[in-house]
């Protein structure tokens, strides 16, 4: 990718768009009104392939089951099916008692088949909407997680072959890394190391100081780093930036110049992620991609965002968001638009399977997608991909529901949660 991706971004954007002109352009005045009609109707699409599913699957028991500091979910049907996910057990070991309190009650007994309607319906459960943020999304992904592997075992299909079709049977990664904290010198010598173990043909690394209001840590890093990083690996490679949202519009504009020189690929979360109007700013002001969604809860805030082309490309995080069915409803917002979907993986459990599976299902998926190293510590068996980086590609499993069998030993070990 070079700098004229984004011109091809925003001219992708108008020829597909068709009709709604007003929401193709660069900018819009303050007077000009936003036609949200083709969202609208991309919202209102159903994602969850019900047909697959003739006869009821009445969910019997959900549990949260926890060994040490890992999370699983099992639900069971009144038929014997069972589902197994792995939480995302960094944020679970915080969070834990709204799955229990406020989440579990509500799906024993309810059908299965009907799941896109059980995650509307348990947002108003108990007034969770209040929780709306990565306290609730959290949990709740992690039983969605369950009942799709749940489901994908009775109809014998894939995560993706649930909520669409198959279009990236095969995944190139960008290697992820953090070093912030540490100079230029020493971050360069730990992407290099990274990059050379994965293969990966992308990279992203991180500038600013994460949330940090302009300042960088350590101070002078990211401006030495940038033009470092290109040295480094050449203009053949993909290479994109992640600020962690922390400049003003301001100072992330002027970091986004340098960006632009530097032929960097795209330029994530310049300003806090709830600067949605700053974001704007930004979007219009810089001559590289600006991606974002990792930290955003609200699907309605999405739709602003590409409605009003804040975003290029959009981020949706499988766990902070709530799971792969309101992910897919972001992913065709944006593509509707035309802009590319890469999806945000918080890297602890399986996240990197779950997030795989969702981009196999997209149609606007970006070239690279995020990777931060296989869990090692979670015995499994997957026989229809050996789950390594093959010069940066990797094989998404195809076997039913997530395509892994957890070692059962692993899984006795845990115990149930109670609220």
């Amino acid at each position: 990718m070079n700098l004229n991706r984004r011109n091809f971004l925003k001219s992708a954007s108008v020829a597909t768009a068709g009709a709604i002109t007003l929401n193709s352009c660069k900018s819009t005045s303050p007077e000009q009104i936003i036609d949200y009609s083709k969202l609208d109707e991309v919202l209102a699409q159903p994602i969850l392939k019900r047909e697959l599913f003739p006869n009821p699957i009445i969910i019997e028991t959900l549990e949260l089951l926890r060994f040490k500091n890992n999370f699983l979910c099992r639900v069971r049907s009144t038929d014997g099916a069972v589902g197994i996910s792995v939480g995302n057990n960094a944020q679970l070991e915080s969070v834990w008692p709204i799955f229990t309190v406020r989440l579990q009650p509500f799906f024993p007994g309810k059908d299965a088949r009907d799941l896109e309607k059980l995650l509307d319906e348990v947002y108003v459960y108990k007034s969770n909407y209040k929780l709306q943020n990565l306290a609730m999304w959290v949990p709740l992904a992690t039983i969605e997680f369950a009942i799709l592997d749940l489901l994908g075992r009775i109809a014998g299909k894939s995560f993706g072959e649930l909520i669409g079709e198959i279009y990236n049977p095969k995944i190139a990664v960008y290697q992820a890394n953090n070093f912030r904290g540490k100079s230029a010198q020493e971050s360069i010598v730990g992407i290099k190391e990274q990059v050379e173990e994965t293969q990966a043909k992308a990279v992203k690394y991180k500038i600013g100081g994460r949330m940090s209001n302009n300042a960088d840590y350590p101070p002078g890093r990211t401006e030495e780093l940038i033009p470092l990083v290109r040295k480094t690996f050449g203009d053949q490679m993909t290479i994109y930036a992640d600020s962690n949202g922390s400049y003003t519009a301001a100072e992330a504009i002027r970091v986004g110049k340098i960006l632009e020189e530097y032929k960097t690929d795209f330029y994530e979360e310049p300003v806090p992620f709830d600067w949605l109007e700053e974001t704007k700013q930004v979007t219009d002001a810089v001559n590289v991609p600006v991606a974002g969604g990792e930290q955003e809860p609200s699907l309605h805030n999405f739709r602003w965002l590409i409605g009003n082309q804040a975003l290029d490309i959009v981020q949706p995080d499988m766990f902070y968001f709530g799971g792969m069915i309101r992910s897919m409803k972001v992913a065709l917002m944006a593509e509707a638009y035309g802009k590319q979907c890469v999806p945000h993986i918080s890297g602890s459990g399986l996240g990197y399977l779950y997030m795989m599976h969702f981009v196999s299902a997209i149609p606007n998926a970006g070239p690279f997608h995020e990777f931060k190293g296989f869990n090692k510590s979670i015995p499994l068996e997957c026989t229809t991909s050996a789950l390594t980086s093959n010069g940066g590609i990797v094989d998404v499993p195809t076997g039913s529901g997530l395509g892994v069998e957890i070692d059962p030993d692993f899984i006795a070990k845990h115990e149930i949660v109670k609220g």
